[in-house]
């Protein structure tokens, strides 16, 4: 306060308030003399507008009590994370992604040079820090176009994926610009763009690339006006030669367990084309699927899909969570004789999508984690040989792909490492129409900034080039291919002292030892036998609702 004779005068937070009244009443006295005090009539005059504005409102305390301040503080509040990214941030903190790694994204889509002088900024002896040992006897990979192929024996349409694609994400989460340039990239390149649970748009078709169809549980693309699944409208979009592989939505890594809704205001003619929904509606997208409520259901949705769509690969998408739920899954693949072709892995800290923040930081397993589940079950009980196994979370470079490949994975895909190719600079505005480089936006006044040839090559480039990294250390490992990289090939260091290989550090089961019952590993001996293949919930679990009802 500021006080006099004993009286109580002025806040100081009102201050500013006070001051700007003060300089409005010397712009007016100084409008009689000259029309250039006209500015300071406006200026002021606003600022004693907003501070009436202020005291009068009744939702922010802080404006109420600093008028005409608190805006000030409103204002950083607003551009702290760029604050933070731009001058604050090292090139090694992951919020989510470094600058190191952006930069590396931005550098390989430009076609730049990524090399980098005078050593590493990583503390290798930090615990944490990994990688990939070389060889005594290197050699030069002339081929970084690495395949694997994807249909099992059921499969009459079997698909040559590249070992890196482009993850899931819509059309209406991302701009038409956006997917058009991934697409055409994806076409150029020879690799697969996963359409996202929005279904196929007319941004996907126009330059012929490679998709896979993602089927969530809206059935976007094949469904009834009640959102049930469509057998008539999947058939007719699944046997387009563009579509490669079926993928079905069972979660995903950024909000596992969680459904969405697009509100009608945001359904534009474009997306409403796309997902085959009504103009002027909310779109729903349930947290889980009516076409099947068991793991046995599953495996038969499974094989509708795949004879529907002419014999292709039929899989689906998970971030694992609880384990009985994956385990009874698995069981069903051996009690129905129906297989996936595929599996693709998100781990618990993707992705591209928005979500709450419980969701982001403290649902789902990581990625790492939930590969060796997935793969360990797989070869537990004989199946690992039939299914292969996609996986993505923050993979942005040729070692991202070499750890996870070491950890099981046939091959990986990345949704924000091709966004950054796209020139997303993470400014954290994805769910807000407002993203600045045009990528994550509805808005055509920002979408149509982007450039389709340009972004493109970049997204080729991006590809090619981190493959040709990942060449470079497969061949100085002494490796030809990445489907030979294993555990025994990926260092850690678990403390100051110590480092570990990961086939140390992971128990890696042997083929068929889930099916003799004598595996010892503490997920499998918890839950494996509690699992069961006509239901979800495990067998613990129901006894105990039974004996409930009978009480």
């Amino acid at each position: 306060m500021i006080e006099a004779r004993g009286l109580t005068r002025l806040p100081l937070r009102n201050v500013a308030f006070v001051a700007c009244w003060c300089l409005l009443v010397i712009s007016l006295i100084g409008l009689s003399f000259s029309l250039i005090w006209l500015l300071g009539v406006v200026v002021f005059g606003g600022l004693v507008l907003l501070g009436l504005h202020d005291v009068r409102q009744r939702k922010r305390t802080v404006s109420r009590n600093y008028p005409v301040l608190a805006h000030i503080r409103y204002f950083l509040e607003s551009i702290g994370p760029e604050i933070r990214q731009y001058f604050i941030q090292s090139d090694l903190d992951e919020r989510p992604f470094s600058r190191e790694q952006r930069a590396l994204v931005y550098q390989r889509a430009k076609n730049e040079s990524d090399k980098k002088p005078f050593g590493s900024l990583r503390d290798m002896y930090q615990p944490g820090h990994e990688w990939i040992n070389h060889s005594l006897r290197p050699h030069s990979i002339e081929d970084a176009d690495f395949r694997v192929q994807v249909g099992g024996r059921r499969c009459t349409q079997p698909y040559l994926a590249s070992v890196f694609n482009i993850s899931a994400m819509s059309f209406g989460s991302l701009s038409g610009n956006a997917i058009e340039a991934l697409n055409a990239g994806a076409s150029k390149g020879g690799f697969y763009h996963d359409t996202g649970e929005g279904s196929i748009s007319r941004y996907h078709r126009l330059h012929g690339g490679d998709l896979v169809w993602e089927i969530g549980s809206g059935y976007f693309g094949c469904r009834h006006e009640d959102g049930t699944f469509n057998a008539e409208r999947f058939a007719a979009n699944a046997v387009d030669d563009q579509v490669k592989m079926i993928e079905i939505k069972l979660s995903q890594g950024a909000k596992p367990g969680h459904g969405g809704i697009l509100p009608a205001a945001k359904v534009t003619a474009e997306i409403a084309e796309a997902r085959e929904v009504p103009m002027g509606q909310d779109v729903i997208s349930p947290a889980s699927h009516s076409a099947f409520s068991t793991p046995l259901e599953l495996m038969s949705f499974i094989g509708q899909l795949r004879t529907l769509s002419g014999g292709k690969p039929v899989g689906f998408k998970l971030a694992i969570g609880h384990p009985w739920e994956w385990f009874a899954i698995v069981k069903a693949m051996l009690e129905s004789g129906e297989r996936p072709d595929f599996i693709v892995v998100d781990g618990g800290e993707g992705g591209t999508g928005a979500a709450p923040l419980e969701f982001i930081n403290r649902m789902g397993v990581p990625l790492t984690e939930a590969l060796t589940l997935v793969h360990n079950t797989l070869v537990g009980v004989g199946l690992r040989e039939e299914i292969r196994i996609g996986a993505a979370g923050k993979i942005t470079s040729g070692f991202n792909i070499a750890r996870t490949m070491a950890l099981g994975a046939d091959w990986c895909n990345a949704g924000r490492g091709f966004m950054f190719s796209l020139g997303c600079i993470q400014a954290l505005n994805c769910h807000s129409d407002k993203c600045p480089s045009g990528v994550a936006t509805q808005d055509p006044n920002r979408s149509r900034h982007l450039d389709i040839a340009d972004k493109t090559d970049r997204v080729y480039n991006f590809h090619r080039n981190t493959l040709k990294a990942l060449a470079e250390m497969l061949g100085a490992a002494g490796l030809s291919h990445p489907s030979e990289l294993g555990p025994e090939h990926i260092i850690r260091r678990v403390s100051e002292n110590e480092i570990q290989s990961y086939d140390q550090m992971f128990t890696f089961l042997k083929p068929d030892e889930l099916l003799t019952g004598k595996c010892e590993h503490t997920v499998f001996k918890q839950y494996w036998e509690d699992a069961r293949s006509d239901s979800f919930l495990p067998s613990s679990r129901i006894a105990r609702l039974r004996l409930t009802k009978l009480e």
